[in-house]
């Protein structure tokens, strides 16, 4: 309870921010800079901060020149610290502050909590707690891919993450996925079997200031991670290992716009992010790596270029299991989603020889605010699924009236290879009128103009495709 006591203490902060017009998102990634400050003095880690750029100097410095004083240590910091990682955090600062006065008020507002009795480890938790309360904020559209908890326990649960792998996300986000498969795989082995044989983690953020704060997070919560500074459709990909596990909830929408080259191995060029990512998920694995990855309705029956990317994963590998999710988990709250968890075959090709579809989806509520997403939601499931993180337990095909069947590869080339398959009567179809507050509502228009956006950004991206490959 104390760690959620300090989390709503600090984000009590923001309300000094908003006459000067700051987002939460923006509120976030400065605390970024001021909590690291705070909680090396905490937990020692102080000593890897170059001398008169710590958190008593700013807490010392005298109200006149505060503004002035800090920037000039923050762009200290991103020289002169002798961790990379450090000089990674406070690299190229902006900083939104635009008054001594709003400065002085959280930094004195940030010495006054309590900060006694936190153990090492519950700094990362305060730390997610905040990028949670950010991801809330529907007007500024932080939240609009952030992947909720229980999503992502249940994915980490399902594939088994241990000892010694290489483990990635090739859009890490703020790093939800990493933390969260660390945690697992903490809680299942002794610390000295992990200190003996530690996990290494890698992921890819394009945008700058959440590359920033997924650092932070992966710092606080003690993870060997290296996080690129990138796009992992580009050739920044070469950066990263064969995987043995990769997590992931790859971005929405499109590449149009991006005037850098899409990497030349992947098989099937298309605008379409989501396809693009799958393509660089299933090729980065490891012969008989596994994956988990979160993915929109479109990549499941669209023809041409995503019919093709469907084969060749299935091909590929072992597609073993398709979750069906509830409507409404994301802020878009018209994107419809689905994990798919497959890992890469030993054998040339024909790797998937049947599929099992879980459908969460059907008479199911409608997620949101008002109606949070559980772990326990997930039970089912996961009992369905079994404990071999391969897909290869024992398991029942609960037959046209249950959620849980099986699908062989005829019956899949049957449908022209068409994953999006339903036989539940779904008696929460007209459930889009059950939102109910103001910001749900509004919620759901802003996401019916994103998802048209996303078609036509899409369309565009199809017709300068041409150009920029005979570049």
């Amino acid at each position: 309870m104390k760690n959620e006591n300090i989390v709503q203490k600090i984000w009590s902060l923001c309300h000094i921010l908003r006459g000067d017009g700051i987002s939460y998102h923006q509120y976030v990634s400065e605390l970024t800079y001021l909590l690291f400050l705070k909680i090396a003095e905490e937990n020692g880690t102080e000593r890897l901060l170059p001398s008169g750029s710590r958190w008593k100097d700013l807490l010392g410095h005298p109200l006149d020149g505060l503004l002035g004083f800090y920037q000039e240590m923050l762009t200290h910091l991103g020289t002169s610290a002798e961790s990379e990682t450090i000089r990674a955090i406070y690299a190229f600062p902006t900083t939104v502050f635009s008054h001594d006065e709003n400065l002085r008020a959280v930094v004195d507002g940030i010495a006054k909590i309590d900060w006694n009795d936190l153990s090492g480890d519950r700094f990362g938790h305060i730390y997610e707690g905040l990028i949670e309360k950010s991801s809330q904020d529907v007007r500024s559209g932080a939240g609009q891919y952030f992947t909720p908890r229980a999503l992502v326990n249940s994915m980490v649960r399902a594939m088994k993450p241990t000892l010694g792998e290489i483990i990635q996300d090739p859009a890490a986000g703020s790093g939800g996925f990493l933390i969260a498969a660390d945690r697992f795989i903490q809680s299942e082995n002794t610390k000295q079997a992990y200190e003996e044989t530690p996990p290494k983690y890698q992921g890819v953020e394009i945008e700058k200031n959440t590359r920033r704060i997924c650092l932070m997070n992966t710092f606080l919560n003690g993870l060997d991670a290296e996080v690129v500074y990138g796009d992992a459709l580009t050739d920044d990909a070469n950066r990263l290992r064969p995987a043995d596990l990769i997590l992931a909830n790859p971005p929405f929408g499109s590449k149009a716009g991006s005037r850098r080259s899409l990497r030349t191995d992947l098989p099937y060029h298309n605008a379409n992010k989501q396809l693009a990512f799958l393509q660089h998920i299933y090729l980065g694995l490891k012969p008989g790596g596994r994956a988990a990855v979160v993915l929109p309705d479109n990549v499941l029956f669209d023809d041409g270029i995503g019919k093709m990317v469907r084969r060749d994963l299935m091909d590929k590998c072992h597609l073993h299991t398709v979750l069906r999710l509830p409507t409404g988990i994301f802020s878009s709250a018209g994107v419809k989603t689905n994990v798919l968890y497959f890992c890469r075959g030993n054998k040339k090709g024909n790797n998937t020889e049947s599929i099992w579809f879980y459908d969460l989806r059907s008479s199911m509520p409608v997620f949101g605010k008002t109606t949070p997403l559980l772990d326990e939601h997930f039970s089912d499931f996961e009992k369905c699924f079994g404990s071999d993180p391969h897909g290869k337990s024992e398991r029942e095909d609960q037959g046209e009236t249950g959620r849980f069947r099986c699908f062989s590869r005829q019956e899949i080339a049957d449908r022209d290879d068409d994953l999006a398959i339903s036989w539940l009567r779904d008696e929460s179809d007209d459930d889009e009128v059950a939102v109910e507050t103001p910001e749900e509502i509004a919620t759901l228009i802003l996401s019916h103009l994103q998802s048209a956006m996303t078609e036509i950004e899409f369309v565009i991206g199809e017709l300068i495709e041409p150009a920029e490959v005979s570049e």
